[in-house]
């Protein structure tokens, strides 16, 4: 992490914040436009750039070509100063939104971008068999099954997790993430040619509590470049709405700038595709997609101008489905995937298990009895598997039950009946 850190340190001029004087003063006068009027400290802020050096820097441009107005001041320092939009400024401002509506967090350069996630690598974080234990405490999972789970995460890289419905290869695949661990930087926006790519997003990433950055507005050796936030490694999870055209960058006509796709958004953590094979495109054209990012390790996405840009393609990657593998995928991508790790129905002693927790967390007596009742009336004698939601749901739908009739929550005969009776759906 000091590593890392080294590589953030705050700029104390434009020219070391790799933008040009032109766009920040552009992204400066967006900002006092869009409140009406700000004192040159709270543009600072909401730059995230120091006042001293760099805002100052394109306050003073602006004023100099007479594009903002100074209104007043709280003080005599010139970050008290209030600024507003000068006549002369209006149509400044029109053509700097007609190019890009995005204000907030000045970005940083993509080589920036690249050096910093690379030297937060994935392929750095190593779990132990005691972790994963932790980890999968709150599962009912067998000893080789937490052999193969292991490896598969310390590798880094790609894992596909398959088998029937209902036996918790979402739940699993959170538990890897929460193995992860660790804290990495991410910026909250990149530039690119003048073009903005928004990478933060409350949805995906999880801020750390602010960490001690030196006081604020003061120019410190050492400081923290605040155009990065620290934040718990991501888990990024896509369902049925993923499409090709979500893993590339996603262009606003609008805004006018890009919002990160979801592989750039799990960079340095976890990137899980759940129920695999059930998206809205073909899973064939989804996998020649992974392809080359999973063996380069390197991802091109492409600007609406046509141009090609390489960010790091650095995240573990999992693929969750219960459809037949055979069925979506041939021979040269399994080959690619690194990890295949079946998540089968549980035995009868798992599910035994996995009742009796169950039912105490939901203050429900356990009889031994009921269960074997259970057991034998809709699993045997039906010939139906076991699958390892089934207790949670059966358990759920005794005790709906109970409280519509007003008894109390127990494993009997009758409710177990009428339970079953409303939950199972012969197909």
């Amino acid at each position: 992490m000091e590593y890392v850190k080294s590589l953030l340190l705050e700029p104390h001029s434009i020219e070391e914040t790799g933008m040009s004087r032109a766009f920040l003063s552009d992204l400066a006068l967006k900002t006092i436009y869009s409140v009406g009027e700000l004192n040159g400290q709270a543009v600072a802020e909401q730059l995230r750039l120091p006042f001293s050096g760099v805002v100052e820097d394109a306050l003073t441009f602006l004023k100099r070509e007479q594009l903002v107005s100074i209104t007043g001041s709280r003080g005599f320092d010139e970050r008290a100063f209030r600024y507003s939009i000068a006549s002369a400024g209006i149509e400044r401002v029109r053509e700097a939104l007609n190019r890009s509506q995005y204000v907030g967090s000045a970005p940083v350069t993509l080589d920036a971008y690249q050096k910093v996630m690379r030297s937060q690598t994935i392929g750095g974080v190593v779990v132990s068999q005691e972790q994963v234990s932790e980890a999968l405490s709150h599962l009912v999972v067998s000893s080789p099954m937490l052999m193969r789970i292991g490896p598969a995460v310390n590798s880094g890289r790609s894992i596909f997790l398959f088998g029937p419905p209902g036996n918790g290869k979402t739940v699993i695949a959170r538990a890897m993430a929460s193995m992860l661990g660790g804290e990495i930087y991410i910026p909250y926006a990149v530039e690119v040619d003048g073009h903005i790519i928004k990478v933060f997003d409350d949805l995906s990433h999880q801020p750390v509590e602010a960490v001690d950055q030196g006081a604020s507005g003061l120019p410190e050796v050492g400081r923290l470049d605040r155009r990065w936030i620290l934040i718990q490694r991501p888990i990024v999870v896509a369902g049925g709405e993923l499409t090709l055209e979500s893993l590339d960058l996603v262009y606003d006509d609008t805004s006018k700038y890009y919002e990160a796709p979801f592989q750039m958004k799990a960079n340095a953590g976890m990137f899980l595709i759940d129920d695999f094979g059930r998206q809205q495109v073909r899973p064939r054209d989804l996998l020649n997609r992974w392809i080359v990012p999973l063996e380069t390790r390197v991802d091109y996405l492409t600007l609406h101008t046509g141009k090609k840009i390489e960010i790091p393609f650095d995240q573990l990657i999992v693929f969750s489905t219960n459809i037949d593998p055979k069925a979506l995928v041939d021979e040269a991508f399994l080959r690619r995937i690194r990890h295949k790790i079946e998540v089968a129905n549980p035995t009868e002693r798992e599910f035994y298990e996995i009742f009796k927790r169950v039912a105490a967390e939901r203050d429900v007596p356990f009889d031994q009895e009921a269960f074997m009742y259970l057991l034998r009336e809709y699993y045997l004698k039906v010939k139906r598997e076991l699958r390892c939601v089934h207790p949670r749901d059966i358990v759920d739908q005794i005790v709906d039950i109970a409280c519509y009739q007003g008894v109390e929550p127990a494993l009997t005969k009758e409710l177990i009946d009428q339970a079953c009776k409303s939950y199972f759906v012969e197909l």
